[in-house]
């Protein structure tokens, strides 16, 4: 195929950057919008790019060739979950009647017969009109507070209600639940009911403002979805907004949010973004409303996720509010409100940086040099050029050991990839370069099966010492590239999670470059067509980087990554490629680990980080909240007393903190950042003193090159 149909998305560096699912119209851009009496119909182009999309997929698709005969059970469940995921508008008798549907959506889609989608759809505009108008009813009655019960709000898992009486119940406790979270911050019941009316009302409207763009989409990506998580369909509009999220990727908040139940929900904070630096937003926050610097509120819950992608993103240096639920108090409250002025993620911040640790270690003290990594990145314009100076991940980190190296001896280097989604392929490759005399770093195997060597060339060594790769479960992609080649080779010891597990590569294929008319618009299929493979046979794909010393962590690791997403691309392997090992550690790393482990029970702040993790684990299971005011207000008042221990009286091990006082901001607190204590790094570099100590005698954490180790550093 010709290569100009192809443009390849680098793995993880949209992730690591963007927004995702932003769509905003762009300037002049004609939305159509086929009704009949609210009834919304497929297009002619629809019906070609179905026809066009499932060509490519099944031709080019990594995992190529005829997919499973359960294909059409699949797509008919996800575009269930992506039209009524909580089971609030459905009930079983809807489902039951549009089992009709089930055994034939895959043959529709290929050939081209978009009704039982548009059908569907439709009828989910009528139940969503129908509950809206219920709650509506709702908030006549008011509510009685002295009643104990409970309210399950994750109903994922549940059956489809019965019937109408039975979904309506359910709407009771919803409603009573919305209306109490309100009375808990202290609003009037009057000014309660016109927030509530307002909710329902524009969430209706909302609903019924979707096109048929927007539901040619939603099937697309039913069906995407139920081959494996990263392939996925852009319609025309999706397409413009993505051109203007890459030319604007680095303004806003620098947040990544997707949609869970009825909530936006903060996926992860870019590093070096306004939000990051402000320090109050965190993951796992749910967005209740938003705001434009001193206007009034909006709410945002039921919303599309593209609406308040909208709503957030703004001109740089203006201001935006956003009312959230903390992760970690759940749907019991209390809520914050939380201002951050728009701003541009500015390369210095995303860019490597470092730091010394002075480790005491028996009679001496170690001089242990950190290089954190947030993403890898690289100027590719520059680089193509041949700039003498272009900026790139791997040349910063060169310029960060030797500047290290400079202030006194190092005995041993960590390099934290805590966080780093990933990023530029070479990036990965030149880094472990750095740590490695010349060599394979990782192979790619396309669609049809050809597998590819990408290998550092360069000969001599950034560092040739200790070394250690600290990650966790958000390392992916190019950061497991890196960490799984210095595990092979035997150049260092990973601490830490196991990482994500993203170990394939996705391209953009265009197809209006395919479209018979010349104005129609058919958008883009992001595709999976190859595979990463370490150089020692096994892929990174589903299974991640497995550390060598596990660090504790909050939460079924299985619960986490690439593996936990539905119809994932299996783990798979490869022959390995022919590369020397530098040394085998697998005996110190036994002697690093035991003594870790005695630690683990010994220290304090490793204790009171245990017993705080557990205390997560038995409050993220929860599904329900109570109805009951009493309850709730305690609730409220120890999950803030919780929040006062972490960040106000004590610090959290995890995360740092170091006993400021909660109305500290973001930037003060950064100001102030010379007391914090990240407990995971600090004991990742006393695991590379105990190996180092462990090492004295067999020198097997050195490389001796015969090449010079300074080479490479000129």
């Amino acid at each position: 195929m010709n290569s100009k149909f192809f443009r390849i998305v680098l793995p993880g560096l949209v992730a690591a950057l963007l927004i995702p699912a932003v769509i905003l119209l762009a300037p002049g851009q004609a939305t159509v919008i086929e009704r009949d009496q609210g009834v919304l119909a497929p297009t002619t182009e629809h019906r070609f790019a179905s026809r066009l999309a499932t060509r490519f997929i099944r031709g080019y698709h990594y995992h190529r060739g005829e997919f499973n005969g359960d294909m059409s059970e699949r797509i008919f469940e996800q575009y269930l979950r992506l039209l009524d995921g909580n089971r609030l508008y459905f009930t079983a008798a809807d489902v039951a009647d549009l089992e009709r549907y089930r055994a034939h959506l895959y043959d529709a889609l290929r050939s081209a017969d978009l009704e039982p989608a548009f059908d569907m759809f439709n009828r989910y505009v009528r139940r969503v009109a129908e509950r809206t108008e219920h709650a509506l009813a709702l908030l006549e009655q008011g509510f009685d507070f002295d009643v104990a019960e409970e309210y399950q709000f994750d109903r994922t898992e549940l059956p489809w209600a019965a019937d109408r009486e039975e979904l309506d119940e359910i709407w009771r406790q919803r409603v009573k639940n919305d209306w109490l979270l309100l009375k808990l911050a202290d609003q009037e019941d009057v000014d309660i009911v016109e927030t509530l009316t307002q909710r329902y009302t524009n969430l209706n409207r909302r609903i019924s403002e979707f096109n048929s763009e927007d539901v040619f989409q939603f099937f697309m990506n039913a069906y995407t979805r139920s081959i494996e998580p990263h392939s996925a369909y852009m319609s025309p509009r999706s397409v413009d907004n993505f051109e203007i999220s890459m030319r604007l990727s680095l303004d806003g908040i620098g947040a990544m949010l997707q949609r869970e139940t009825e909530y936006t929900t903060i996926m992860e904070i870019v590093p070096g973004g306004p939000a990051d630096l402000d320090g109050r937003l965190q993951p796992g926050d749910r967005i209740l409303a938003v705001a434009q610097d001193e206007d009034e509120m909006v709410e945002v819950i039921g919303w599309r996720l593209d609406d308040v992608v909208a709503l957030i993103r703004g001109e740089r240096d203006t201001r935006v509010r956003l009312r959230v639920l903390p992760a970690e108090t759940g749907l019991s409250g209390p809520t914050r409100e939380i201002d951050i002025v728009r701003d541009r993620v500015r390369l210095e911040e995303q860019a490597a940086s470092r730091e010394v640790l002075e480790m005491p270690n028996g009679d001496e003290t170690l001089r242990i040099g950190v290089v954190r990594v947030p993403v890898f990145y690289v100027d590719f314009q520059g680089r193509a050029s041949n700039e003498p100076n272009y900026r790139s991940s791997t040349r910063d980190v060169r310029r960060l050991i030797n500047e290290m190296k400079a202030e006194g001896p190092l005995d041993g280097l960590v390099v934290d990839l805590r966080g780093n989604g990933g990023g530029a392929l070479i990036e990965a490759t030149t880094m472990t370069g750095l740590f490695i005399d010349e060599g394979p770093v990782v192979q790619v195997r396309d669609s049809q099966g050809r597998v590819s060597l990408e290998r550092d060339r360069e000969p001599g060594m950034a560092w040739n010492g200790p070394l250690a790769v600290l990650v966790d479960r958000r390392s992916a992609s190019a950061s497991e590239i890196f960490a799984a080649a210095i595990q092979d080779y035997g150049r260092g010891v990973i601490i830490g999670e196991t990482t994500f597990g993203k170990g394939t590569v996705q391209n953009l294929i265009n197809l209006d470059e395919f479209s018979r008319s010349e104005n129609a618009r058919l958008g883009q299929i992001k595709l999976t067509m190859a595979q990463f493979y370490r150089i020692a046979g096994g892929s990174t794909q589903a299974r991640g980087v497995v550390p060598d010393i596990v660090l504790p962590s909050a939460g079924d690791p299985a619960d986490f990554g690439e593996s936990a997403l539905e119809f994932a691309l299996p783990w798979g392997e490869i022959e390995p490629t022919d590369f020397t090992p530098f040394a085998d550690l697998s005996g110190l790393i036994e002697r690093a680990r035991e003594r870790h482990e005695r630690r683990l029970e010994d220290d304090e702040e490793f204790v009171r980080l245990l017993e705080e993790l557990a205390e997560w684990e038995t409050r993220s299971e929860r599904r329900t909240v109570s109805l009951h005011l009493e309850t709730r207000r305690q609730e409220m008042k120890e999950a803030e007393q919780r929040r006062l221990a972490r960040f106000g009286h004590s610090h959290n091990p995890a995360l740092g903190g170091d006993g400021l006082a909660e109305e500290l901001t973001g930037s003060e607190q950064q100001e102030n950042g010379d007391n914090d204590r990240d407990l995971f790094l600090l004991e990742a570099g006393r695991i590379l003193g105990d190996l180092i100590e462990f090492d004295r005698d067999q020198q097997l954490l050195a490389h001796r090159s015969a090449v010079p180790a300074t080479q490479s550093l000129q």
